[in-house]
C-alpha cells in the first residue's frame, strides 16, 4: 500500500473535494478517454452531444458543492490545481451562451451545463455513493461512448472498471516500497525493526518515485498554499455564498484574541479558540471556493492547518524545519484510514472526514513534540475513537453549517489528543487499526441520509425564522 503525501494533500478549490474537484477531475480524465476512442474508430462516426448523470450523494448536493459547475469546467478542460478562476469564470460564460464544447482533438460537442447536467434522485450506482456516468452521442443520438466515474473522497476519482480491478496490490510490487507498512501495526513493527520515524519511512517511500527536491519543494508548496488559505479567510469578512446567510467569523474572532494578548482578560483556555479560528478561517475559504488543500478532504481541510499553524506559533520549541516532519506522518496515518476504511463524507459519515483529519494532525503534532511512533499511533487512535459515528449532514447541502465548526473542534480534539498521548508510553488499550476497522463498520451501518445526503440529521432540522 502506497498513498503519497501528494494523493492526501492536494491542491484544488471549494466547496467540495469529492463534489467539486473530484468530477472535474473525472471531466477531465472522460474526454482524454473520448479522444482516445475517437482515434480507435476513425471515420465511421464522430461524437456530437454530451450527457452527464449524477447519482447518489453528487444528485442530492451536488448544486450546493456546485457539481455541475465544476464538471462544466472539467469539461472546458481545467484541472483543480491549474483552475484560473477568472479565466474559467469567463469560459463558462462563454459555454451558457453558445452551449458549445471545442476539447482539443475533438469535434466541437453540443452541450447545455443547464439541461444535460441531470440530477438522479434515485438509487446510488452500486460501486460508491458518488457516482456519475458522462455519456457520449453521435449526430444521428445514438450512443456513441460512455464511462462511469466514482469520485471516492479526497478528490479521489477512479472508474467503475478501476473500481472493479483494484485488489491487493501483489507481492512483487509491494517490495517495490522499503517500508510497505498497510496497517498501525506493521508500520510500528517496521520502526521498532529500523528505529526509524513514521516520517522517516514515509520518506524513504516517497523517495522511491520522486527526487529529494523534488519532494522537499512539493511539501513545502503544500504547506505555503495551507497557510495562505489561513492567512486569507482571517483577513476577510462578509457572506458566504449559498442562500443561507452564513457569515464569516474568523476575522472578528481574531481581531478579540489580538486585543485580548498580554491582558488579564484572556481565559486559560484560549488556545482552543485560536485552533478553532485558524480552522474556520480555511473552511470559510473552502466554502467561498477559495483556494484549498485537501486534508484529507476539503470538507475537512481545516483541521491540519491549524493544528501545523498552532504548532508554529505557539507551541514552546516550536522549528519551521519539522513541517514536512509533521506533514508526512500526518500522510502515513490518513493512508492508512483510507487504504483501510475511508475517508468520504457520501462513504462513512464526517467521522470519515474530519475524524481522519483529526486523526492526521494529531498524530503529526504528537511526532513533532517529540512522540515516539507508539505514542503517535495512540494520538491518532484518541482523535479517531472520539468522532466515531459523526454524521455528514451539511445544511442546503453546503459545506458551511456544521462543516466550518466542526473543523475548529476537530483541531482541539486532535491537540488534546497528541497531549494525551504524550503523557503515556505509547501502550494504550485500543490499537489504532482497530478504531479505523470500527469506523468502517459504522460508515457501512449508517444510514444513507446522514452520509453527505442532506436528508437527516441537522440537515432537515432548520430554524423555522
Amino acid at each position: 500500500m502506497f498513498l503519497s503525501v501528494f494523493d492526501m494533500f492536494k491542491i484544488g478549490i471549494g466547496p467540495s473535494s469529492s463534489h467539486t474537484m473530484g468530477p472535474m477531475t473525472a471531466a477531465v480524465r472522460f474526454l482524454q478517454s473520448l479522444n482516445k476512442h475517437a482515434v480507435a474508430r476513425g471515420e465511421t462516426s464522430k461524437p456530437a452531444s454530451l450527457r452527464v448523470t449524477l447519482y447518489g450523494s453528487l444528485a442530492f448536493t451536488g448544486k450546493g458543492h456546485a457539481t455541475d459547475r465544476a464538471v462544466a469546467t472539467g469539461l472546458l478542460g481545467y484541472t483543480p490545481a491549474d483552475l484560473d478562476p477568472d479565466e474559467a469564470e469567463s469560459r463558462l460564460t462563454d459555454l451558457q451562451r453558445t452551449k458549445t464544447l471545442r476539447p482539443v482533438n475533438l469535434p466541437p460537442l453540443s452541450f447545455d451545463p443547464g439541461l444535460d447536467v441531470v440530477f438522479n434522485y434515485g438509487p446510488a450506482l452500486p460501486g460508491h455513493a458518488n457516482g456519475l456516468v458522462f455519456e457520449a452521442f453521435d449526430a444521428d443520438t445514438r450512443l456513441y461512448f460512455a464511462e462511469t466515474f466514482y469520485s471516492i473522497g479526497g478528490g479521489f476519482v477512479v472508474t467503475a472498471a478501476e473500481r472493479e480491478a483494484r485488489e491487493a496490490t501483489p507481492a512483487g510490487k509491494v517490495a517495490r516500497w522499503p517500508y510497505p507498512f498497510d496497517t498501525a501495526a506493521s508500520m510500528l513493527r517496521m520502526a521498532r525493526d529500523t528505529g526509524l520515524s513514521i516520517a522517516a519511512m514515509k520518506r524513504a517511500n516517497e523517495l522511491v518515485v520522486r527526487q529529494p527536491r523534488d519532494l522537499d519543494e512539493g511539501v513545502a508548496r503544500i504547506w505555503a498554499t495551507m497557510s495562505a488559505c489561513i492567512d486569507r479567510g482571517l483577513a476577510l469578512d462578509g457572506e458566504l455564498p449559498g442562500g443561507l446567510r452564513v457569515k464569516r467569523r474568523a476575522k472578528k474572532i481574531l481581531e478579540q484574541l489580538q486585543q485580548e494578548r498580554g491582558s488579564n482578560r484572556a481565559q486559560p483556555h484560549v488556545a482552543s479558540d485560536w485552533l478553532s479560528v485558524y480552522a474556520m478561517a480555511v473552511n470559510e475559504e473552502n466554502a467561498a471556493g477559495g483556494k484549498v488543500v485537501t486534508a484529507p478532504t476539503n470538507g475537512a481541510a481545516g483541521v491540519v492547518p491549524a493544528v501545523l499553524r498552532y504548532y508554529l506559533d505557539h507551541c514552546v520549541g516550536a522549528d519551521p524545519a519539522r513541517v514536512s516532519e509533521f506533514l508526512l506522518t500526518a500522510a502515513a496515518i490518513g493512508g492508512l484510514i483510507k487504504h483501510n476504511a475511508s475517508i468520504s463524507g457520501a462513504e462513512a459519515g464526517c467521522q470519515g472526514e474530519v475524524g481522519s483529519a483529526a486523526a492526521m494532525a494529531a498524530g503529526g503534532l504528537c511526532a513533532v513534540l517529540g512522540g515516539t511512533p507508539e505514542q503517535v499511533e495512540n494520538a491518532a487512535e484518541i482523535a479517531l475513537e472520539h468522532h466515531l459515528g459523526m454524521t455528514c449532514d451539511p445544511v442546503a447541502g453546503l459545506v458551511q453549517v456544521p462543516c466550518i465548526e466542526r473543523n475548529g473542534i476537530g483541531a482541539t480534539k486532535a491537540v488534546a489528543a497528541a497531549s494525551l498521548a504524550l503523557r503515556g508510553d505509547g501502550s494504550h488499550f485500543m490499537p489504532l487499526d482497530n478504531c479505523i476497522e470500527a469506523m468502517r463498520q459504522t460508515g457501512v451501518e449508517m444510514s444513507t441520509k446522514f452520509k453527505e445526503t442532506s436528508l437527516g440529521g441537522l440537515a432537515v432540522n432548520l430554524p423555522e425564522c
